[in-house]
């Protein structure tokens, strides 16, 4: 069995930050500037979307709470670009699914954006108040430097306003930056970001990830995928190889037996209630991985089953 320790020790951290600070962020680096991916433990716990089975997804109180409750050491959101390039948190292309309105969220300005209102999903409602989905800007002010952030660029021509968002705080080692197109992880990493591609399990049966090692920080797979495709992807090279997006704890044991050293979960606080169970096989296959932070070793240079 894992340590329970080790799947939460920066959680416990996030706490002692929180509780040192009167329940104010504050950074868990103390002295030694924002915390980065090279601080995350052995195994990784993101909540997706900020825990979108248990927080209005993509929403700052949800990410908020996602944080306090310290039990993800990621937390992941998506991204669009609006018409006059400003930078917002959503994951469709439309306002149709979450929002009170409707339409194409490029059809809208930062001024328009102000009266934009999440609905949350019909399990969530209770005791929600509405509130309006928050910038790019916004979570890295919140969040940047105090936990490591994953973000989904879902129009790839934003790629470079993101990176000059991140670059501007002096986080390019604290958060990944996500797409399903490997020319797009490709053009992250030469921008000087820490570079994640995501992949389905259909994509997975013919894909070849080990061209993908000297530009991928971070591989992110879908748990619905076969043994062999699951096992090919974490002997490619590439130093993390991540699990999405993972609902239940028996999900998550075979994405770890399997060699897996991260989860990509919408129910964070569901899997923290059942500590890890890590199989034999699991060191055999920890054992194979190559050029990963686990030997100790830096890279140089520089819908639900498939990834939201």
């Amino acid at each position: 069995m894992v340590t329970w320790t080790a799947l939460t020790g920066i959680a416990g951290l996030t706490s002692l930050a929180l509780a040192g600070q009167g329940g104010a962020l504050s950074p868990l680096e103390w002295g030694t500037g924002p915390l980065t991916v090279d601080a995350l433990p052995h195994v990784v716990h993101v909540a997706h979307r900020g825990g979108a089975r248990e927080v209005p997804e993509n929403s700052m109180s949800g990410l908020m709470t996602a944080y306090e409750r310290g039990t993800a050491q990621v937390l992941d959101f998506d991204t669009r670009m609006l018409r006059d390039g400003h930078m917002v948190v959503m994951h469709d292309a439309t306002l149709n699914r979450t929002t009170s309105m409707g339409g194409p969220v490029r059809g809208l300005s930062l001024r328009d954006w102000q009266g934009v209102r999440l609905r949350p999903g019909a399990s969530l409602r209770s005791g929600r108040r509405a509130e309006r989905p928050p910038t790019v800007a916004e979570v890295l002010d919140r969040f940047g430097g105090r936990i490591v952030l994953m973000l989904e660029a879902k129009d790839p021509e934003s790629l470079r306003a993101l990176a000059g968002l991140i670059r501007a705080r002096g986080l390019t080692r604290s958060v990944f930056v996500n797409s399903n197109l490997p020319e797009v992880a490709l053009r992250a990493h030469r921008l000087g970001l820490v570079s994640q591609l995501w992949r389905s399990a259909a994509q997975m049966r013919t894909d070849r990830p080990e061209r993908w090692a000297p530009f991928v920080d971070l591989l992110d797979v879908d748990y619905k995928a076969r043994d062999m495709d699951l096992r090919r992807a974490v002997n490619s090279g590439v130093p993390r190889v991540w699990a999405h997006t993972v609902i239940t704890p028996a999900q998550r044991d075979r994405a770890l037996a399997l060699g897996c050293d991260g989860i990509i979960t919408d129910a964070p606080g569901r899997l923290a209630r059942h500590p890890a169970r890590t199989p034999k096989a699991l060191k055999g296959f920890r054992g194979t991985r190559t050029g990963s932070r686990r030997t100790g070793t830096q890279r140089t240079g520089s819908q639900r089953g498939a990834r939201p």
